[in-house]
C-alpha cells in the first residue's frame, strides 16, 4: 500500500509471471493451483514442495501485489485518521523499536519480498539490512528499487531459503520476519535456523500469520476460509499461535513477550481488503476497483500484453482477500501475531 514502487497498468501486464517466460505462465498457474485443497491438493505435498509452491506463487503474484500495495506486502493495525501508508510505516517502526536496533548494526530480514520494509527500517534506524528471499524475480525487482532509493550501500539481498541460510553462525545483531515465515513448512526448522545465525544475547521478532483460538478445524466454513487464504497466499498451512510459541521454545529461544497486535487495532486490520469498504486511497481492493482491475487484466490478456493465465491469478488473489477479510471479521485468523524472542548468551541457559 505504500506508493513507493507502485506499478501502472502496462507495467503490471509486462511483469506478470516474474522471471517466467510468457508462454510458461499458464502452466505455472495450473501447477500452482493443483497444490491446494480446492484442486484436491494435500497439505503434506505443499510442505514437501514448499520451495516450488512459494516460488510459483511469487512469480505469479508479485506484480499484482506491487500494483495494489506498493513495495510493502503486509498488513498493519490502523488508527483513525491515519492513512494506510502511515500505518504500514508505523508497523515497521514498531518492530524496529522492539528489536532495539542501533546505528551500524547488521540486521537480517527473512522473507523480505521486494524490500519495502528493509529499506524503511534501514533508513529509520541507520542499520545495514540484508534481505533473504528465494525468489529470483523479487530480488531483481528489490535491487532495482534499492538503486532508485539510493540505499544500495546499506540494503542488499541474498537469494536463499530461510530454512538453510548461507551465513556463518552468530552473524547478525537482529533478525526479523514480517508476515513471511508463514511460508515455512516447519516453524521449528525455520526458527532454529534463525537462532543459528543470530548473535547470542540478541533478538528475533516477527509478525506471524496464525489461526486464533476461535478457529474450529471441524467447522466447514472455517475450513474454507483457511483454504482460501492458503491458495491465495502461497501457504503450505496456517499454524496456530500456540504452535509458533512451541516452536520458539523448541528452538531454544527465550520468549520476551507475545501478543496478537490485531486485537488493539482501532480500525479493523482487514478493512483495506474488504471489497465492501469503499476507499479512494485503496481503490483496487474495493468492489469497483476489483471490477476495473479484473476487466483490465482480461483485456490485456486478450490482446497479448499480459500472458495467458493472468486472469486466473487475479481470481485466486481476490479469493485470498475475501478469505482474509472474513477470517478477520470472524476473529479466527490474524496476520500480526507478534513476538520478541532472545537468543541466550550461553547454550546452557
Amino acid at each position: 500500500m505504500s506508493n513507493s514502487g507502485q506499478l501502472n497498468n502496462l507495467s503490471l501486464a509486462s511483469r506478470i509471471g516474474g522471471k517466467l517466460e510468457k508462454k510458461d505462465v499458464l502452466l505455472a498457474v495450473e501447477k500452482y493451483e493443483k497444490y491446494h485443497a480446492a484442486y484436491e491438493g494435500e497439505e503434506e505435498d505443499r510442505k514437501a514442495n514448499y520451495t516450488d509452491l512459494v516460488n510459483k506463487y511469487y512469480d505469479l503474484a508479485t506484480s499484482f501485489y506491487e500494483f495494489g500495495w506498493g513495495d510493502s506486502f503486509h498488513n498493519a493495525p490502523r488508527w483513525k485518521g491515519e492513512t494506510i501508508r502511515e500505518s504500514i510505516k508505523r508497523h515497521q517502526h514498531f518492530l524496529a523499536l522492539q528489536l532495539g536496533l542501533k546505528p551500524g548494526q547488521k540486521v537480517l530480514d527473512v522473507g523480505c519480498g521486494i524490500g519495502g520494509p528493509l529499506r524503511e527500517i534501514s533508513r529509520f534506524t541507520l542499520t545495514s539490512v540484508t534481505g533473504v528471499n528465494n525468489n529470483e524475480y523479487q530480488i531483481s525487482r528489490g535491487k532495482e528499487l534499492n538503486r532508485a532509493a539510493g540505499v544500495e550501500k546499506n540494503c542488499d539481498f541474498v537469494k536463499a531459503d530461510f530454512m538453510k541460510m548461507p551465513f556463518p553462525d552468530n552473524s547478525y545483531d537482529a533478525v526479523y520476519g514480517i508476515e513471511a515465515t508463514c511460508h515455512a513448512p516447519d516453524a521449528y526448522g525455520c526458527y532454529k535456523e534463525i537462532y543459528r545465525v543470530l548473535k547470542p544475547g540478541h533478538y528475533f521478532a516477527a509478525y506471524e500469520w496464525c489461526t486464533t483460538d476461535s478457529f474450529n478445524p471441524n467447522n466447514r466454513e472455517h475450513q474454507k476460509i483457511k483454504a482460501d487464504i492458503e491458495i491465495g497466499d502461497g501457504l503450505p498451512d496456517i499454524r496456530t499461535t500456540g504452535k509458533c510459541l512451541e516452536a520458539l521454545k523448541q528452538a531454544d529461544f527465550e520468549l520476551i513477550w507475545e501478543k496478537d497486535i490485531a486485537l488493539d487495532s482501532p480500525l479493523p486490520w482487514y478493512l483495506p481488503l474488504d471489497k465492501n469498504h469503499f476507499s479512494l486511497t485503496n481503490f483496487p481492493a474495493t468492489s469497483v476497483g476489483r471490477f476495473v482491475t479484473r476487466n483490465m487484466v482480461r483485456i490485456l490478456e486478450f490482446v497479448g500484453l499480459a500472458p495467458k493465465g493472468s486472469q486466473r491469478v487475479q481470481i485466486f488473489l481476490e479469493q485470498a482477500a475475501d478469505g482474509l477479510a472474513e477470517g478477520g471479521r470472524r476473529g479466527i485468523f490474524t496476520p500480526m501475531y507478534f513476538f520478541v524472542a532472545r537468543k541466550p548468551l550461553s547454550e546452557d541457559h
